[in-house]
């Protein structure tokens, strides 16, 4: 832990405890991570080494596994109806690559439950059947997992093999990420925690029920949801975090991961919920210089090119360049009270990025 304020980690344990001890969450895990080493773990309310579901933190699995077929097969500019040819009609013609890892590909909330999204021809089935609401690229609305079923069914047809496979053999395996698992059906994977709210509370509205609470269900973990569907450890998910900022092996193009964690391809497209800039890359969010970075879940104390993706419940993940230090949150708890969850993921994600000293 040299590397790093030992004052600032205790204070990010701690609110993590007591965030536990008072019940406002069921259980949490964090990892911090810096030279291509986990050098801070810590879980609160469940087993040292316990797997989470990492919901929407799923993408930046997803999206590095894309980054590796650009130029092979996938280019941002790709047409889905090029490869997926029964993807057209009723706007989807013009929907590109770029549109779906960007969230602006207009089809946010097209149904697709985990289950069906998880045999290849029932999916490319009801792909078919989906409508594009405006112009793809105008607007910016986030695909909780629509767009990513469309990117991994890319995968298919350029990997040629299924997606889940392509994950865990070109991507997780040779970062040797042993936790992290998208789609697997082994016993120690599906022992993960259980997802759950704190206390007595019912779940918020919002919170789609069959793409949530029923990852409880081994089924549909097996499914491998490639846009919130991953189970991990938070040791990982900073590991993978600590990839993209070293590319280890060089096992993605240079140009191309620099493109995917720095090159804000959204311009001034507004997030509707945050209502700031949503300064998307080809699929992830980038903290920015303008203040607002907190607002896209960095909390605040990182870097204007700090990279990464959150998820429900106050999860997240980010790296940051300025500092060379990931990090990732993971919880299993669904709060009714989103605000409350995103005012804990702002302290949590803050006192983070603290941890390692300005003079560094």
């Amino acid at each position: 832990m040299s590397s790093l304020d030992e004052e600032r980690v205790a204070r990010l344990i701690s609110i993590v405890d007591t965030e536990v001890s008072e019940g406002r969450m069921p259980t949490g895990q964090l990892a911090l991570a810096h030279g291509g080493e986990v050098v801070v773990r810590h879980t609160a309310g469940a087993a040292p080494d316990a797997r989470y579901t990492t919901f929407s933190v799923t993408k930046a699995v997803t999206c590095a596994a894309t980054w590796l077929y650009l130029g092979k097969g996938l280019t941002p500019t790709t047409r889905v109806v090029d490869l997926l040819p029964e993807f057209t009609g009723d706007g989807k013609d013009a929907v590109t690559l770029e549109h779906l890892l960007t969230h602006t590909a207009g089809f946010p909330f097209a149904p697709m439950t985990a289950l069906e999204g998880g045999d290849a021809g029932t999916r490319r089935a009801k792909m078919a059947g989906w409508r594009v609401e405006g112009i793809p690229g105008e607007s910016l609305t986030y695909h909780a997992t629509s767009a990513h079923w469309v990117v991994a069914t890319m995968l298919d047809v350029v990997s040629g093999q299924d997606f889940r496979t392509t994950i865990r053999e070109q991507l997780l395996e040779p970062l040797g990420l042993t936790s992290l698992s998208l789609g697997a059906t082994d016993a120690p994977v599906l022992d993960v925690v259980r997802i759950g709210t704190p206390g007595e509370q019912e779940l918020p509205a919002s919170i789609p029920e069959d793409s949530m609470v029923l990852f409880n269900d081994p089924a549909v973990r097996a499914a491998g949801v490639p846009g919130g569907g991953a189970v991990s450890t938070a040791d990982d998910i900073a590991l993978l975090y600590q990839a993209l900022l070293h590319n280890p092996g060089r096992l993605w193009d240079p140009a191309v991961l620099s493109d995917g964690t720095g090159h804000v391809r959204t311009g001034d497209l507004v997030d509707p919920w945050t209502k700031v800039p949503a300064l998307r890359t080809l699929g992830l969010t980038v903290a920015g210089d303008d203040g607002k970075a907190a607002m896209r879940q960095f909390g605040r104390g990182v870097g204007p090119r700090a990279f990464g993706a959150s998820g429900l419940g106050g999860q997240m993940a980010w790296a940051d360049p300025d500092t060379g230090l990931s990090f990732c949150f993971l919880t299993n708890g669904l709060d009714r009270d989103q605000v409350a969850s995103f005012v804990r993921s702002d302290r949590i994600s803050t006192a983070a990025a603290r941890c390692v000293p300005a003079t560094t």
